[in-house]
């Protein structure tokens, strides 16, 4: 966009006068009243298209009034729309586990239907306190956004036509997007402030958060055996690389050779790991070896390793510096969410929420 975020919000904040539009999808002619009605039947379909299904199925939504806001009227159909690429992420991941997989949808949905009522409670708080968005910024954005995401003007054009949009739908859509963002940019992002003694205070009342065990660095080469029986070949070949590095022959060098470890191309580097971490067998075969030193051959039903550890450090506390960017982090999002929370809930106070 041409325009910088202070000129944005600036402009973005300056009031002028608004009339109230009712969405037309939702029924043009229809009163508020109307719509109430005329969804709340679409409701009562809905919910007994739900109880008609057995418990492990996963219906088909029949759309109706899920929440309505002030003027605004949000449906199930936008609720699935919203959900839609993390609800099938969601069947990927617990494709076995249908219990799971419908407690973890009931959450997306619930936390979908949030996040529109508190789009929709921002869209209605600017308009009714009379901000104003230049159109050149709906403009500006859509061209950044044709050229990032699409190339051209034509891709766009044939984007929106297979997923049945129009464009002047979605620029409404891209014009919502930009309210929404700098009106939580104005009520929210820009009121926070992270001082250095808040991320003191925080870094010594959480020090057990950056605790780290033991720590060796070690450079590991592992040999697979075949399925079934190799009449001890894997030890055989793990005996002769460990007596070529004992006559002096680097170990990085053997690992890049022969090691079927996914660290192969790194020499069999593993980098700094936490003795706990390790495989069992591994962290006892290596308990007493100091800086310098290599394991034998350490013989497992499914592999054969060799380990020599390069570096060691004890147990400590990271210091503050090492994790003041981390702790910032973690303070801006929780000041983040605590004045969201409250901003939202300001304009809920003094808003029509309705749920179905």
């Amino acid at each position: 966009m041409s325009h910088g975020r202070n000129t944005l919000v600036h402009t973005l904040l300056r009031p002028s006068s608004w009339s109230h539009r009712w969405l037309d999808q939702h029924g043009a002619g229809l009163t508020l009243r109307g719509k109430f009605e005329h969804m709340r039947l679409f409701g009562i379909v809905l919910l007994a298209a739900w109880a008609g299904f057995p418990a492990w199925a996963e219906p088909q939504l029949i759309n109706g009034v899920a929440v309505i806001v002030n003027e605004a009227v949000i449906t199930y159909q936008d609720v699935e729309m919203m959900i839609a690429p993390m609800k099938d992420r969601l069947a990927q991941q617990f494709d076995n586990q249908p219990a799971v997989f419908r407690q973890r949808l009931a959450d997306l949905r619930s936390d979908g239907m949030d996040q529109l009522v508190e789009r929709q409670l921002i869209l209605h708080d600017f308009k009714t306190t009379g901000y104003n968005l230049p159109e050149s910024m709906i403009d500006d954005t859509i061209k950044d956004r044709i050229k990032q995401r699409y190339g051209d003007r034509v891709t766009l054009a044939k984007t929106l036509k297979e997923e049945g949009l129009t464009f002047e739908t979605y620029r409404q859509h891209t014009r919502e997007e930009i309210i929404v963002e700098q009106m939580r940019y104005f009520h929210v992002s820009k009121e926070i402030l992270i001082s250095p003694q808040k991320i003191a205070d925080y870094y010594e009342a959480n020090r057990t958060n950056y605790a780290l065990a033991d720590q060796v660095k070690m450079r590991m080469i592992m040999l697979n055996k075949p399925p079934g029986s190799d009449n001890g070949a894997t030890r055989e070949l793990a005996q002769e690389i460990l007596a070529k590095v004992n006559e002096g022959a680097s170990f990085e060098e053997m690992a890049r050779i022969h090691s079927d470890g996914s660290q192969r191309a790194v020499g069999g580097d593993s980098g700094w790991v936490e003795r706990s971490v390790l495989r069992k067998e591994l962290a006892a075969a290596t308990a007493s070896l100091q800086k310098g030193q290599r394991s034998g051959v350490i013989d497992l039903p499914d592999a054969c390793f060799l380990v020599q550890i390069e570096d060691m450090r004890v147990s400590y506390v990271k210091p503050l510096a090492e994790v003041r960017e981390e702790i910032e982090k973690t303070l801006l999002g929780l000041e983040r969410s605590r004045l969201q929370k409250k901003w939202i809930d300001r304009l809920k106070a003094k808003s029509f929420v309705r749920y179905f």
